[in-house]
């Protein structure tokens, strides 16, 4: 139905005006004192009840003006705010919610007349009016609104989702500019397409700006939430959240919100124990959930927990053996990494008695489902008696995705980032002979794991013979490293080509129902690349059979029994062409970057990267000269290996040639005459300098780390 103008402006603020006083009164009843909680809340629904005045709504009026009589014996300190109060209030909250739906489906308040709330509502306040807010402060209110409204313009999403769109389609021209001008002599062509680069890159991210919105939209409804079902429960339960400023786009917002509250549900409902078990255990009678959100690696990263019970892994093989999902065999290999998947099978529930909230088994498969239709993942972590915590990771947007370009059969792919681990290329010999197979599996040995192996060619039945028809001497081997939700694995292809931001488009009816492939994008030469869902790739594959699984675990477990001496090392040429290694563990990535990318800040180099500014470590500067820098030819990449010594604080080392990641049992072959080193010893047949990153970072940019992190450095 067509809704006016003015009831629609209504309806998107009298919705937020609802959703801040239901936040504040769950605040407001354990700090039932807070005299500035009360004035918003009661500002909000003033605001509101002028507004249903001039629309005419009677009902929605005669609930906000009994609300208000309430708040206002409060607000003068004539009642003590209880919990019946606050229920009451909530109760009120609910029914404007209610006739603001009908509203927005009718045009029309609906059939219920809501006597009965209004009548608690007088109740409660003695049935004694108290005379309302001077004109002096009235008058204040509406300066303060309208001061925010004059900087504020509403939007509507479906225009939104039209720019966004348009951005997307300059997106794509701009990368076939781009394309075309590459090679070309032109310099006032090449000129203009490196502004229309920027330009079109800063309308993109002013648009994607646009479409964010904070993360506390959704968290606003957690206080309420876990106080009704605490009480429902006759439980005690406290809430933390932390990160509320965080910001996602509209749309993955509205995909994660049902996710994020039945995680939340059942964190209260399975996680925390009712008070007397809790004392019974040693912990406080009150339980704690907690929600927190930050940036991580180019992703937002939620994580909702709580400190209760934890899972029982026991009881959860148990029920899974007894709902026939797997043979008790298959549960006694199971690690704890992969009993606690078991709980996103379909239908598998772990409590003890069917609820009006839980044991229907029905809630965290399709949670995983709708995370992955966003390109989401979904981890848990869980220590009985202790807690649980479920890890949710989240792209910024879904309009703009980077991605992996791979060629396979003569076509492009692209494979989004968030799934990528590493990158590995076998030549020759080695590549004739690295994959080796289990119980009919392929799989290759990388540092000490089997990584079983998918074909690209295979599984998508391309023709792949111009590939293998190549020489021995010159047969190439190129794995992409994936991780998909509970497991990682290599894909075969047979060219890599570079890492690209690409614009998602997405499937047409035909190719919807092929669980391989997520959207597609134009590429800059006009051609169409599939980008590839890594999970439903993996699924539909048929990664590994039961009995592929234990082989894979039982040769596993015999290499670790023969490597638990051994290190993993990253090797490469440092300054001089001296031959560096730091361990593996100290490593978040390895990248490449244009020269044109460095960037200054005082006498400090560094690079944008991820959302975030990367300081850059010359070698040269702390084991050598400094007026003997490294300094590429300038058409070369510079390369960069991504250290960090907390989850969020990196820095990049800048070495001259990456050269190989090694695992090997080395003996010390002698000390180091810098402090920066910390030993030297033989790899692969080869002297090679052991950093001290520790070291490196506290002399070269120790700013950028926590104090906990300094302390722990000059120990």
């Amino acid at each position: 139905m067509e809704i006016d103008e003015d009831l629609k402006a209504f309806l998107v603020e009298s919705n937020g005006n609802l959703n801040e006083i239901e936040g504040d009164l769950v605040v407001l009843e354990q700090n039932p004192t807070d005299e500035e909680l009360i004035n918003r809340i009661y500002r909000n629904l003033h605001t509101l009840k002028g507004n249903c005045g001039f629309l005419g709504l009677e009902k929605l009026e005669s609930l906000a003006h009994a609300g208000e009589n309430l708040l206002t014996r409060l607000r003068d300190r004539q009642l003590a705010l209880n919990s019946e109060i606050t229920s009451a209030l909530l109760q009120l909250v609910d029914s404007v919610k209610e006739i603001l739906a009908n509203l927005e489906s009718t045009g029309q308040e609906g059939e219920n007349d809501y006597k009965a709330v209004v009548a608690t509502l007088q109740v409660l306040q003695e049935s004694r009016n108290v005379k309302q807010e001077t004109l002096e402060e009235e008058t204040l209110t509406v300066a303060r609104a309208s001061s925010v409204a004059d900087n504020t313009v509403r939007v509507d999403v479906g225009l939104l989702d039209k720019l966004t769109n348009l951005v997307g389609e300059l997106v794509l021209c701009r990368n076939q500019i781009k394309e075309f001008s590459e090679g070309k002599n032109d310099s006032a062509f090449t000129d203009t397409s490196a502004n229309l680069d920027l330009i079109t890159t800063g309308l993109q991210e002013g648009i994607m700006q646009t479409r964010m919105q904070p993360i506390s939209n959704i968290w606003s409804k957690f206080p309420r939430l876990v106080r009704d079902l605490a009480i429902t429960l006759g439980k005690q339960v406290r809430l933390e959240m932390e990160g509320e400023e965080i910001e996602l786009d509209k749309t993955l917002m509205e995909a994660i919100a049902d996710p994020l509250m039945h995680v939340v549900r059942n964190c209260i409902d399975h996680g925390i124990e009712t008070p007397s078990t809790r004392v019974a255990a040693g912990k406080p009678a009150s339980g704690k959930i907690f929600v927190r959100a930050f940036h991580e690696s180019g992703c937002v990263i939620l994580e909702i927990g709580d400190d209760g019970g934890g899972i029982d892994l026991a009881k959860l093989k148990l029920k899974a053996v007894e709902g026939g999902w797997i043979t008790k065999e298959r549960a006694d290999r199971l690690n704890t990494t992969e009993t606690l998947e078991l709980i996103f099978l379909p239908g598998l529930s772990t409590a003890d008695r069917v609820t009006n909230l839980s044991g229907r088994g029905v809630g965290m498969d399709v949670v995983r489902t709708n995370l992955q239709k966003i390109e989401g993942t979904i981890d848990i972590y869980s220590n009985l008696g202790k807690g649980t915590t479920f890890k949710f990771n989240i792209p910024l947007t879904l309009t703009v995705l980077p991605t992996l370009m791979v060629i396979s059969g003569g076509d492009r792919y692209a494979i989004p980032q968030a799934n990528l681990l590493e990158l590995v290329r076998l030549e020759g010999e080695q590549a004739r002979n690295g994959v080796e197979m289990i119980h009919g599996a392929p799989v290759y040995r990388l540092r000490g794991k089997l990584l079983p192996l998918l074909y690209l060619n295979k599984e998508l039945k391309l023709d792949s013979s111009e590939y293998n028809s190549l020489d021995e001497n010159d047969y190439i081997l190129n794995i992409v490293v994936l991780q998909t939700t509970n497991k990682s694995f290599g894909l075969v292809v047979d060219f890599i080509n570079d890492t690209q931001e690409i614009v998602v488009k997405p499937l047409g009816k035909l190719l919807k129902a092929i669980p391989c492939f997520s959207g597609a994008t134009i590429m800059g030469d006009g051609q169409v690349a599939l980008i590839l869902d890594v999970q439903g790739f993996a699924q539909s594959a048929n990664l590994l059979s039961d009995e592929q699984n234990a082989a894979l675990a039982a040769e596993e477990n015999k290499i670790r029994q023969k490597s638990e001496e051994s290190q993993i090392f990253l090797v490469f040429e440092g300054y001089e062409r001296r031959r560096m290694a730091i361990l593996l563990s100290e490593v978040t990535r390895l990248e490449e970057f244009p020269q044109e990318a460095l960037e200054r800040i005082g006498q400090q180099h560094v690079i944008q990267y991820r959302s975030s500014i990367l300081p850059l470590i010359y070698l040269s500067n702390i084991l050598g000269s400094v007026d003997r820098q490294f300094s590429p030819a300038p058409d070369e990449k510079i390369q960069v290996v991504v250290v960090s010594l907390g989850e969020e604080n990196l820095t990049g080392l800048l070495v001259e040639n990456i050269l190989d990641i090694v695992e090997e049992n080395v003996s010390v072959t002698g000390s180091s005459s810098q402090e920066e080193i910390k030993y030297t010893a033989v790899i692969r047949g080869r002297v090679t300098e052991i950093l001290d990153i520790d070291v490196i970072i506290r002399k070269t940019v120790p700013y950028i780390f926590p104090a906990q992190s300094l302390s722990r450095l000059t120990k």
